[in-house]
């Protein structure tokens, strides 16, 4: 939701340096001191201001927060989904990440998601609405793990507040409403979806209150009976029953072009579900420590190596058109490397070779300051033998989801929390639980339904247990080991580019973070356009790089980032976006 209000916070549990009463008003920036939080929605803003402010830290602020965007921005994120969590530790000074990813169940094969009637791929839409696109969700046991391992209250206690705004409703606004209308027809395939989303057989009207008793009943339950509920009981059973016979609608109100195809899941496979805690990818740029997710998650690796490739360049030297071009074939060049190596089960020697600064050396070699190259271009070899510009064969086209949401919390005492949340398309695969009132994801749709790598490994065809690859792109930057920054953004594959323009923006091409956010973005993820938003291509940059040869393909907008930097004497910034998806919230307790 992007509902503007006003938060009154009072200063009780504050440092003792607080002053009498403070006021923080939510919008899309914000500055001030004793934590910070940066978010979609404000009411998801609000509830994690008010743990911070009652004496919670990062963690527990992020939970809150996670929970709510779980009730008033459920075609984004939810407990049908997976995410990665990323947190720096003021005490150790130490990143950590968690993948709380989804997983594929253990009865799927290679050939999942194609028709054994024809040997062709699904289409997409009949893939996603169905159970077969469903992973184990991962999103609950990420929250439960981070509470353990770094929060100060069980998550019982973010839970809570989050169910009685389920209970007590929310107000639809027009991106609400919207949401609803483009998934109208893949909703109305199932009763529990339609009953909850479309009542009467029409999207909420904007301005009315939209409740979820089903979900308020649900995160009761689990706040009672923990997470076993979910992974081991009486959830897991209806998710399960869900997956596999999913509840479609005797007579839908729109007609549906394909079957509703079964999934495989089973409660073996909720059993076992695991939420990893992989190293983080690190690599330095211009004296900061860039620390993001390993596989699998292609974000990390794909950001760092570009910026390890823009390293060669003074950005801040060169005419912005000239900056512009290099991050444009920067990530074009990275991303080629990405669908050639990048998935879950990739060796982390080689996705450590590929954020190696050897490597970027020679896949920088080949940018042309004249022109752009000819897209797409090929992979690298991160073979430690660097005397040449090499190549290999080709990659996938990017993924495309687009259904996810960004949370940054800081707290008073410098920890900081990154998290990517989602359940892929938005509305997932349109299938709500019956009686629990969420939708499932389709995450296994971001597995190439087929070989894409010619005789090569290709890294992202489906498996059993296996994790698809994912964009989410959480990332914590410090400065002499003490944060400087914190980013992320929903936005399928542009997650990255989205991600990396910012840094670029903001460390490279002088402008302050509300700028670096706001500015027009670019997405190229070595493809044979640039996807662009109308504002960039028009701009005098836009079309100087059309002169170098890049050519575009207009998107209304791109990404949808949260941030929080430190400013010295302690302040901080927190910010969202000031119009993408109908504006972000921002807030500080003081």
């Amino acid at each position: 939701m992007r509902r503007l209000l006003l938060i009154l916070l009072v200063p009780a549990l504050l440092a003792p340096a607080a002053p009498a009463a403070a006021e923080t008003r939510s919008g899309p920036t914000a500055s001030g001191y004793g934590g910070a939080v940066a978010s979609v929605d404000p009411m998801a803003t609000a509830a994690g201001l008010e743990v911070l402010r009652r004496g919670g830290n990062a963690v527990d602020a992020a939970l809150a927060v996670a929970a709510t965007l779980g009730v008033t921005e459920p075609f984004s994120s939810g407990i049908g989904g997976g995410g990665f969590f990323v947190y720096y530790d003021a005490r150790t000074g130490r990143v950590s990440t968690l993948d709380g990813r989804e997983t594929a169940p253990r009865a799927m094969t290679e050939t999942a998601f194609v028709d054994p009637a024809t040997g062709q791929p699904l289409a997409f839409q009949e893939a996603r609405v169905s159970g077969l696109s469903a992973g184990v969700p991962g999103s609950l046991a990420t929250w439960d793990t981070a509470a353990r391992l770094w929060g100060t209250r069980p998550l019982s206690a973010a839970l809570r507040p989050a169910a009685q705004v389920a209970r007590d409703g929310f107000p639809v606004d027009a991106t609400f409403a919207q949401q609803v209308s483009d998934n109208a027809t893949a909703f109305s395939q199932f009763e529990p979806t339609a009953r909850l989303f479309l009542p009467g057989g029409a999207p909420p009207a904007v301005g009315s209150t939209m409740r979820n008793p089903d979900l308020a009943a649900t995160y009761e339950l689990l706040a009672r009976r923990g997470v076993d509920t979910f992974y081991r009981g009486e959830i897991g059973r209806d998710i399960v029953a869900t997956v596999q016979r999913p509840p479609v609608a005797a007579g839908p109100a729109q007609p549906w072009p394909y079957a509703i195809r079964p999934g495989g899941m089973t409660q073996d496979d909720l059993r076992a579900y695991e939420v990893r805690r992989p190293a983080p990818t690190r690599i330095s740029y211009r004296g900061y420590d860039v620390y993001g997710m390993a596989t699998p998650s292609s974000g990390g690796s794909t950001v760092g190596e570009s910026l390890n490739i823009l390293e060669r360049s003074d950005l801040r030297a060169l005419p912005k058109s000239q900056a512009l071009h290099r991050y444009l074939e920067a990530s074009a060049l990275a991303f080629a490397d990405r669908n050639r190596y990048v998935g879950d089960y990739t060796p982390r020697p080689l996705l450590d070779a590929l954020l190696t600064d050897g490597f970027a050396g020679e896949r920088a070699c080949l940018i042309d300051p004249a022109k752009a190259l000819a897209k797409p271009v090929q992979p690298g070899v991160p073979d430690g033998r660097y005397q040449r510009c090499a190549t290999a064969p080709g990659g996938a086209a990017p993924d495309q989801g687009q259904s996810t949401t960004n949370l940054t919390v800081a707290d008073k005492w410098g920890n900081v929390v990154e998290y990517t949340l989602t359940i892929e398309q938005i509305g997932g695969n349109g299938i709500v639980v019956p009686g629990r009132g969420f939708l499932l994801n389709n995450e296994l749709t971001d597995f190439n339904f087929t070989p894409t790598q010619g005789t090569e490994r290709d890294p992202n065809l489906p498996g059993p247990g296996k994790r698809p690859r994912s964009s989410m792109a959480p990332t914590i930057v410090l400065q002499h080991g003490r944060p400087f920054l914190a980013v992320g953004s929903p936005g399928g594959s542009t997650i990255i580019t989205t991600v990396l323009q910012i840094l670029v923006n903001r460390l490279d091409l002088g402008m302050t973070l509300p700028e670096a956010l706001a500015a027009p973005r670019a997405s190229q993820r070595n493809t044979a356009s640039v996807t662009a938003e109308p504002a960039f291509i028009a701009s005098p940059e836009g079309q100087a790089l059309a002169g170098l040869g890049h050519t575009f393909t207009p998107m209304a907008e791109i990404g949808a980032a949260t941030a929080v930097e430190f400013l010295p004497h302690g302040r901080l910034l927190a910010c969202a976006e000031p119009v993408r998806r109908g504006s972000g919230s921002a807030g500080t307790v003081r």
